[in-house]
This record gives structure tokens, sequence and C-alpha cells, in this order.
């Protein structure tokens, strides 16, 4: 008998586990959804989801009202970064569970709107560095991220770990052109487009952009220019093809028309994640094979686009339906906080109280300090009309500013889009009737000064009656085209205007619109002392022509703008000028900016504050916001009549049918004469 060799058996044995392993592994290749390169497979559907966000507006609690907030399922409080970190987590960790990989964005404006946002002031990142720890694969810049300047964009960006961050969550801004010299561009702060390799192989390039109607109410973009984004599409989409994406995502923080436009004129972006205009989509919009989400704004939801794509047709399709999954998921009491983001919120509200106690000398050591109570909602609503909240804050500001300067203020105006939001008190039993610092600050609280502190000054300058009338002017025509962002809420003064008389013409090509100066149909400045309602006497008839100098307050971000609509409108030029007459520019504006006695700026926020402390106490010892703010009070109100076009076009009508009558009568006469010289022969 033959001996057996076992060192030569288990060399044996060896080679054909080898061989089994290699053949197992050359099997599970083939069977896997991609190619051997890691590519997907051109014969299989491959699932993906897309969770999104936009303009969280730097609301780290539940709000609306904040103080209505209180740990458990029945609070009415909505959002906040800690609920919907529970809820990204939860929602990833089921798709992962499916082998579904997951990519979180969002749009843009992540800062401003809360008092968080001044911690960008004091060199603090709280959304982006929460963000982080949320996982959002990628952000891109909004309008408001510059609401303090590229300078201090920098810093808070650098506070946020960039640019070593971009692995973790990755900054865009495609059609952002800084200097060369600036930190946001030397020291690589954002990036241009970005290449994510999925699970499942799927590769997804991303970009991001600033739209046009973002970039025309930028309050500080310093240097930083904005170059057109659908040439910086164009380029992000070729670039990323170049990178053999799959599929192209824009997040874009544009309105939804110019969302859709950017779908129709640039082929080959298959989503787009969209914000800046606040509009929630319940249902994503298709335009040609673009599919456009929006969720809203400061949290109130977590936008959920569940796709599947088919790599053989290069196709993508959304399947939320028929996993019967809503687009957009409410962040409610639903959800608990989430430990750590929760933690890391209450650090930030300890170092807020602190600011909050220094910028208001120890009067406010806690952001849900209760300021007044009131029995109703002050609405910013609605958008282009008088609103009663509108008439509070031109109020507070007229009348604070009177008292600080020492002398009167006949009329206080501010823009829309400077009231943030609706005022809310609380709802709950523990917070009933109660208006908070933190949400006086939500809804005024944008903006810095040239002290450096959080809020828009208050500026104090002197125009004539005429030039109010043109204000007036100014601020129909600008409903017209820039929407309620520029609509202009008074104290001080009522009018009445019909809109149809606004535009005589708009010239074509460059889309500029010639005004009447005949929209207002009625101005009246208020004379008395404190308030009045519209059917009260005290007020005077405000004359074309009228050449008095008027005391005005408004707010620095609004006299800015000033320029940039009177260089296109010169019809409608106002001169800013001090209580002598003599004109300011604007280089010269800390010679307008309202000052207390110690030197600090007065801001649209403390007006605001300081105005809610002085109305009448209730029973319980604090301040009652009166009725009055309850509804309007006939300040602003539209009218119909006969439209100045109308008008115009009965001219013309009369001057051709003038015409006409002319010729015909011209015409007898030479056939009489005619006549006559036939007979006379």
């Amino acid at each position: 008998m033959v001996g057996i060799d076992r060192n030569h058996l288990l060399r044996t044995n060896r080679i054909l586990c080898w061989i089994l392993a290699a053949l197992l592994v050359i099997a599970s290749i083939s069977a896997a959804p991609g190619t051997t390169d890691g590519r997907p497979a051109a014969n299989e559907e491959l699932h993906f989801t897309i969770l999104h966000t936009n303009d969280l507006h730097s609301a780290l609690i539940p709000h609306s009202p904040a103080v209505d907030y209180h740990p458990g399922p029945d609070s009415s409080a909505v959002g906040g970064f800690a609920r919907l970190a529970t809820a990204i987590e939860e929602i990833r960790a089921n798709r992962i569970a499916h082998e579904e990989p997951v990519l979180l964005l969002d749009a843009g404006d992540f800062l401003g709107g809360s008092a968080f946002a001044w911690l960008a002031l004091r060199g603090h990142s709280p959304e982006l560095t929460l963000m982080q720890r949320m996982g959002y694969d990628a952000v891109v810049l909004g309008n408001h991220e510059y609401d303090y300047g590229p300078d201090v964009l920098a810093q808070y960006l650098l506070a946020a770990g960039y640019p070593e961050a971009h692995p973790k969550t990755l900054l865009l801004a495609s059609n952002t052109d800084a200097p060369e010299d600036h930190p946001l561009a030397a020291r690589d702060l954002y990036r241009n487009t970005g290449l994510f390799e999925l699970a499942n192989g799927l590769r997804i390039g991303v970009f991001g952009l600033m739209g046009e109607t973002a970039v025309l109410v930028i309050a500080d973009a310093g240097e930083v220019v904005f170059t057109d984004p659908y040439e910086a599409a164009r380029r992000a989409v070729d670039e990323l093809r170049r990178q053999e994406a799959d599929i192209i995502v824009g997040i874009t923080h544009s309105d939804l028309d110019e969302d859709r436009k950017l779908a129709r004129e640039v082929e080959g972006i298959d989503v787009i994640v969209g914000g800046h205009c606040h509009t929630a989509l319940h249902q994503p919009i298709q335009e040609d094979s673009t599919i456009i989400v929006k969720a809203g704004q400061l949290g109130e939801y977590l936008g959920q686009l569940e796709l599947a794509y088919d790599p053989k047709a290069g196709q993508l399709r959304v399947r939320n339906e028929e996993n019967n999954l809503p687009f957009l998921v409410p962040i409610d009491g639903s959800f608990a906080c989430h430990p750590e983001i929760e933690a890391l919120v209450s650090e930030y509200s300890i170092i807020l109280d602190a600011y909050v106690s220094e910028v208001t000398d120890g009067t406010f050591e806690d952001i849900m300090s209760t300021v007044a109570r009131s029995d109703f909602v002050l609405s910013n609503q609605p958008a282009l009309s008088e609103t009663p909240l509108g008439n509070f804050v031109t109020d507070a500001m007229r009348l604070v500013a009177q008292e600080v300067t020492g002398k009167r203020v006949y009329i206080a105006t501010q823009a829309g889009g400077s009231i943030r939001k609706s005022l809310y008190p609380g709802t709950m039993e523990h917070s009933e009737g109660n208006i908070t610092f933190y949400e006086i600050v939500e809804v005024t609280g944008m903006g810095y000064g040239l002290d450096g502190n959080a809020g828009c000054p208050i500026v104090s300058l002197y125009i004539t009656g005429e030039e109010v009338r043109r204000l007036l002017e100014m601020t129909i025509l600008l409903q017209e085209f820039a929407g309620d962002s520029f609509f202009l809420h008074f104290s001080g003064l009522r009018y009445s205007f019909n809109p149809s008389n606004a535009v005589l013409m708009t010239v074509p090509i460059i889309d500029l619109p010639i005004p009447t100066t005949r929209a207002v149909t009625g101005a009246e400045l208020f004379t008395g002392d404190g308030l009045k309602d519209a059917e009260d006497g005290g007020y005077v008839p405000l004359k074309r022509g009228d050449d008095r100098l008027y005391h005005v307050v408004t707010d620095a971000y609004l006299l800015y703008f000033l320029p940039m609509v009177t260089d296109l409108l010169p019809s409608l030029e106002i001169v800013p000028k001090n209580a002598a007459g003599e004109p300011v520019t604007l280089d010269r504006i800390d010679e307008l900016i309202v000052h207390h006695d110690d030197g600090r700026e007065l801001k649209v926020w403390e007006a605001v504050v300081r105005y809610a402390e002085t109305q009448p106490m209730g029973a319980d010892g604090l301040p009652r916001i009166p009725e009055y703010y309850s509804d309007t009070a006939g300040r602003i109100v539209r009218v119909w009549t006969f439209p100045f076009i109308g008008w115009f076009v009965l001219l013309l009508a009369a001057v051709a049918t003038g015409m006409v009558l002319l010729l015909l009568r011209r015409r007898r006469r030479r056939i009489a004469r005619r006549a006559g010289r036939a007979q006379a022969t």
C-alpha cells in the first residue's frame, strides 16, 4: 500500500479552497448590482433617496412660537434642529436597512433670522456645525449668509472647519466669484461642484447656485460678484458629465420661476433642490425632464424624494407614491429631540443669553424672557398690503426714534422683506399670550450695524414732501416687480393708490418700467401725537410739490437700496438730507444712524422691544398689546379709479379723431372748391 503524504494533502486542500473562494468572489461580482469597476449595472434599476431642507434661518429651536415648546408630542411648536436630526436619522436608518443610499442636501439661507444668527458676529458657527453633525452631504450659500458681509461669512466658515470640512459637508457656490485675495476664494471656502459615489455604484454630481432674485436682496456682498446662474449651471453640468456623473442635482437658492427656467434652459439637470422663496412643494414639479422640489422654511418640513434610476435607459423616476411616502415630512412633536444635537443647541443658547444680556445692558438675560402679552397674533399677512405687524413695527420705529433723537419724527417706513414673519403669542397653558424677546428678534433682528453688533440700525433723514410722495410712488411700482420684499409699511401717514396707474409703459428689451408718478390718489400726513385711527382727525394733505423738510426714519438696509432704484428711475429721485437740508451720501451714512447718548446704535429690534415694553399694563403686571394692532388701520388703501393709461389712450383717441375730422373737413372744402370752379366754367 502506498502511503499518503499528509503535507501534500494539506497543500492540495489549500489550493482547492483558494480556487473555491475565487469562484465565489467572481460569482458575487457578477451578481452584484454594478459592473466590475463599481459602476451601475446596465440591466437593473437602482434606488436612492434625497433628503433636503432650505431656508432654515438659524431656527435652532422649535418655533412659531418658540415659547410654546416643551418636550413631548403635544407641543404646538414646530421645527427645531434636534427634532430634525431625529427625523433624518430615522429615515436614513430605514433606507440603509433596505440597501438604499441617502443624500442630505440644503438649499441655502441656513443663517439669518433668529437671534442664534447673532453668534456669527462673535466667532461662532452654530448652524453649519450642527448640520455637519447631522450628516448633511452638501449645502449651498444663500443671500442671508451675507447678512453680516463677506468678511464675517469667511470667519464663520473658518470657524465651522472649512476648507477641511468639505469632505464632511460640501459647501457649494458655483456662480460666486470672490476676489482672489479674499479668504472666501484664497482659503477655498466654497466649491463649484462635487461628486458623490453611492454604495450602490451610482455617481451623483452636485452644484450650487445663487439665483438672480436672491442676489438682488443681498445685504452686503462687498466685492463678491455673482455670475450668470445659467452659464454657471452649463459649465457645472459639463464638468460633472466629464466626471461620468450618472445623475446631476442642482442645489439652488432661487425663486420657483427661476428654477423652472433653469430646467428649461440648461440641459442635463435631473433634479433641482430649491430654496429662497420659502415655498413648500407637497408635490414635485416636473419641468421637461427635471424634477423640482422645495421644503418650505425654518425646518418645518424635511423634504423626502424617493428616486429610482434605470442605468440602461438613463432615466430617473420618482417612487414616493408607490412607497406611500410623503414628499414633505412635518417636523413636529412626533419626533423626539436628538440627544447630541439638543445638548449642542443648549450650549449655544447659553452663549446667546450672555450676548443678549450684554447688548441690552442686562435688561434681558434669557432669550425666552417675556416682553409683553397679547390676545392675538400680530400678523404680517397678506403680502403687498398694510398689515397689523407692519403698523406695530413702524410705530415703534417712529416713536422710539423720536424719543431717542429728541426731535419729532413725522414718518417711519420699513420694507415687508425686513419683517420676517408674524409675531405669535404663546398658545399653550404654560405660555398663553406671552410674546418673548426671541420672537421679536426673529421678526425684526436681521442685519448688523457699523458698530459690529447685531441688528440693522435705524437711520434718521430729512426729505421734502414731494420726495415723500415719490417714495409712495416707488413702493407701488416696486411691488409690481419685486414683490413683498420692497413693499413699504408706514407710520405717520396714510395714502390711497391705484396700482393700475403705476406704469405708463415698459421699455422693451431692457424691461424698464416708465412710472406715471400718478398712482397715488391721495396722501395725508399725521400731525397729532401717539396713534390715531384712520377715521380720526389729525391729518393734513401732503400735496405735490411740497418742498418742506420732514423728519423720516427707516433702517440702513433700505437706505442702501435707494440709490439703485433712483438710478433706474430718475423721475422718482430721493436725496437723503440732514436737518439743515444738506444732502448726505451713503459713504457718510454714519451721520444718519440714530445713536443713544452712550454712543450705541438704535437697532430696529431694540425699538420694537422698547415699544412693546411701553404698552399699557395688564392685570398681571405685564405690558399688553392693545386691540388697535389686532387689525389694520386704513393707512394703505387700494382704490379703483379710471386708469391713467386709459386717459392717455382716450387722449390719443381724441387727437386721432380730431385729425381725422380735420382731414375730412379739408377734403370736403377741396371738393366744394372743385365743384365751385366747375360751375363757374
